[in-house]
């Protein structure tokens, strides 16, 4: 399997995630890493359930058949605004698109 597009996942809505994926896959990438940190965890998984629901406008162009593939928790250690080092949990999420895109018009 070929390298993962990564996704980043912050702090803005779902649906800008949802359609940095969908953005991704048009542009021929299948295999997408939504990766997130501290309170964005919530979000990345979200933004995975939209995403393999085709829930909503957007993410129905996806291609038809979207799977997770894996899911990886980790805890990284940063340093904080006050210089010192704090642990923070992270999530990568390995979402797959089988399929062709589906057209806007469908």
């Amino acid at each position: 399997m070929s390298e993962p597009r990564v996704v980043f996942v912050g702090k803005k809505p779902s649906y800008a995630y949802v359609k940095a994926v969908v953005m991704a896959m048009d542009e021929g990438h299948r295999h997408i890493r939504l990766q997130a940190r501290g309170s964005a965890i919530s979000r990345a998984v979200d933004v995975a359930e939209i995403c393999r629901r085709r829930h909503g406008i957007t993410a129905s162009r996806l291609p038809l058949s979207i799977t997770i593939d894996s899911i990886e928790t980790a805890s990284v250690e940063l340093k904080g605004d006050d210089d010192r080092m704090k642990t923070v949990s992270s999530i990568a999420i390995d979402i797959l698109g089988e399929g062709d895109m589906v057209d806007e018009e469908e």
